[in-house]
């Protein structure tokens, strides 16, 4: 933990079942000043039971969440805190303008319309109604509602569904900027290039427990694998055959060889095909990390 970060919040072995359905079963987490904390997780896997705990929309069964040092539900918490959820229920007929200026009267110190417009990208749409825009433009204006109040800490839940690659990175850019300028971020994505961009620390959340936690390098390395790419013409079914391959799989016109030390590996492809070329060697990225963490605990389970 960096000594230089301030604990704003969290659950502590929280533990909230809906019916027979468990959907925390003990999970610690800490919110964290100055950093962009990403949650990840399959659906069901906790991710929107943690948040409803941490905003006071639910209580949890045993355990406890707080805000700033007191109830997610307290009025002094919940002015330092701003939301961007996936299901929004804003009002179709008000304008933009109108939407931000009410959200910029609950907050002592807000940004202002103009800012928070500015730096969503939005400030060509403020006289516009908010059932007239497209999808994107709707999550555009959500996330500036989220960020107009000048809140401590900021909870994206999936913010860049719906949007195309270009307002992504703006939106990316922008939750920068909010790091830089003082505010954490706790964000929930199901694009994992977006944690491994934006996140400071990962938590892996799968069937209501925390199963990994770390800096996206951490969390990559605890399933250290490389993956070999190559024009051949060797079988992958020979080559999943052989000592220390995990898999192989053919890719179009390339071989595909996922294993755990690469060496001896590509050694072998070279003496076994004299003519194998376009040999490339990449180590495991955020998106196997999390595939193998997550079946892994899917088969630990059963």
């Amino acid at each position: 933990m960096d000594m230089n970060s301030v604990r704003l919040g969290g659950l502590q072995g929280a533990v909230k079942s809906y019916g027979p359905v468990r959907a925390l079963d003990g999970v610690d987490l800490d919110l964290r000043s100055g950093e962009v904390l990403a949650v990840l997780g399959a659906n069901g896997a906790g991710k929107s039971t943690a948040i409803s705990l941490l905003l006071g929309l639910a209580l949890p069964d045993h355990g406890r969440a707080d805000l700033f040092g007191e109830s997610p539900q307290a009025i002094g918490a919940r002015r330092n805190v701003g939301v961007m959820l996936q299901q929004a229920g804003i009002p179709p007929t008000n304008t933009v303008r109108e939407l931000l200026d009410l959200a910029c009267s609950y907050y002592p110190q807000p940004f202002g319309v103009l800012e928070s417009a500015r730096m969503a990208g939005i400030d060509d749409l403020l006289d516009r109604r908010y059932g007239a825009l497209s999808g994107g433009q709707q999550r555009r204006v959500q996330f500036a509602l989220a960020i107009c109040g000048r809140p401590r800490l900021v909870f994206l839940d999936e913010p860049t569904t719906g949007l195309d690659i270009d307002a992504r990175q703006a939106l990316w850019r922008a939750i920068r900027a909010l790091v830089d300028a003082g505010t954490s971020v706790l964000l929930t994505t199901h694009y994992l290039e977006e944690a491994d961009a934006l996140a400071n620390r990962i938590v892996v959340l799968d069937h209501g427990k925390v199963i990994a936690e770390g800096t996206p390098r951490e969390i990559s390395a605890r399933v250290a694998r490389s993956r070999i790419r190559c024009m051949s013409a060797l079988s992958p079914e020979l080559v999943a055959t052989w000592p220390g391959v995990d898999s192989a799989a053919r890719e179009g016109a390339r071989l595909q060889v996922v294993c755990e030390v690469p060496e001896p590996i590509v050694r072998r492809l070279l003496a076994e095909d004299s003519a194998l070329s376009g040999l490339e060697v990449t180590a495991t990225g955020l998106a196997e990390a999390f595939l193998a963490l997550t079946r892994a605990d899917t088969e630990e389970a059963a």
